[in-house]
């Protein structure tokens, strides 16, 4: 989107918030089902939990995705989009056997990431198919928080647990359709994903039945000018390549998974945000903004870098800004970055704010969370409104003192 445009929809539905860029959606649906054309059955599960706003779930289901789900409520609100339980797979941590029970009775694919989960289901429901997920005990790159395959991850049953599966699913005799595996975000390295594959791909030569193999997700993107990315054009190459020849070693079509969330909408939203007030310390010049970590958490919980453009004067003197937020507690969203020359009234937008943003805003400071709008089609469509004094006190009850 155009700084023009950007500031046109803040100007219409005020600030702080977030613009989601539906054509850059569309674009990155296609270019990873392109990069793995050559397979017969590729299957896309958009990664709900990078961003769950409805219109953006119908989005997506008209481009024929499918849905990665980790709680009930995400499952909920795929069935209320409109996508089947058949096209939703829910991949759960730690959570309770009833609520994989209620999950299961949907129809949706379940996949069960404990062993004793794993007993507990199988002895109960042993006719319902069942994915297993695996920790290769491989890690992706990225912060520690979002590496999920070393060997200290709580996600996954681990390779080395393989005979403890095999004997469960021989006792119980459940029907195992699919392996998944997810290492985490940020995959830097091809070859060290496809090492983690090669992983999957002998699992899954102990169970008969398969229909699927899941290869999850974690395709980094670009942050920031210059940044490295996943190359999904050469994986997908290499992985369809080595996938189509284990399907001929397996002796029946399969389907590939995927689960991407990030790669597919972090590079379409953009955080807009006002500033009210430029500070000048003896070392530092603050601009500081309508809004915090409770709108926008990650670079305080990840560290992560957002590029930074002061739509109101893209074209200004640069200067070094911190940019920091109105949260009563160190609230900074970067330190001493080049941005043109900064006012009071400008507008900041954060790239990138498509995944893992408003999905991780609270409500801290009693503060509200922020509109979300869709651009699409060359309009902008409000998709969640701004909340207000009566959402902070919605379920809230006052007793008397």
């Amino acid at each position: 989107m155009e700084s023009n445009q950007l500031l046109s929809v803040a100007e219409e539905f005020g600030c702080p918030l977030y613009v989601y860029d539906a054509e850059k959606i569309q674009s990155q649906y296609n270019r990873l089902t392109n990069a793995f054309s050559k397979v017969e059955k590729l299957r896309i599960n958009y990664a709900v939990k990078a961003l769950s706003n409805l219109s953006v779930l119908k989005l997506l289901k008209k481009m024929g995705s499918g849905l990665d789900t980790v709680s009930i409520q995400e499952v909920q609100l795929g069935l209320r989009a409109g996508f089947s339980p058949d096209r939703i797979i829910y991949t759960p941590n730690g959570v309770s056997m009833d609520e994989i029970e209620e999950v299961a009775a949907l129809g949706v694919q379940i996949n069960i990431d404990n062993l004793s989960i794993l007993e507990q289901f199988g002895a109960k429901h042993p006719q319902i198919p069942v994915c297993i997920r695996i920790n290769p005990h491989v890690m992706a790159g990225g912060n520690s928080n979002i590496s999920v395959g070393h060997i200290d991850s709580k996600f996954g049953i681990s390779i080395h647990q393989l005979p403890h599966i095999l004997r469960i699913v021989e006792n119980t005799k459940m029907h195992i359709n699919g392996i998944h595996m997810h290492t985490g975000s940020d995959i830097l390295d091809i070859e060290v994903f496809l090492y983690a594959a090669e992983i999957l791909f002998d699992t899954a030569k102990h169970f008969k039945e398969l229909d699927f193999i899941d290869f999850g997700s974690g395709f980094k993107v670009p942050y920031k000018k210059g940044d490295i990315e996943t190359n999904v054009e050469e994986m997908g190459k290499k992985l369809t390549k080595r996938f189509l020849a284990f399907e001929k070693e397996y002796g029946r079509e399969l389907t590939l998974a995927f689960e991407p969330g990030k790669f597919l909408v972090s590079e379409s939203g953009y955080f807009l945000a006002k500033v009210n007030v430029v500070k000048q310390t003896t070392s530092t010049v603050f601009a500081g903004i309508d809004s915090g970590f409770n709108h926008l958490i990650r670079p305080m919980l990840y560290g992560s870098e957002h590029y930074i453009e002061n739509i109101s004067h893209p074209k200004g003197k640069e200067r070094f800004y911190s940019v920091v937020g109105y949260i009563c507690e160190t609230d900074t969203f970067a330190t001493n970055r080049r941005i043109t020359e900064i006012k009071e009234g400008d507008i900041l937008s954060f790239r990138n704010a498509g995944a893992y943003c408003f999905t991780m805003a609270s409500n801290y400071n009693s503060r509200f969370k922020p509109a979300e709008v869709l651009w699409m089609d060359g309009k902008a469509h409000l998709i969640r409104q701004r909340e207000t004094m009566e959402d902070i006190l919605r379920n809230q009850i006052e007793i008397e003192i």
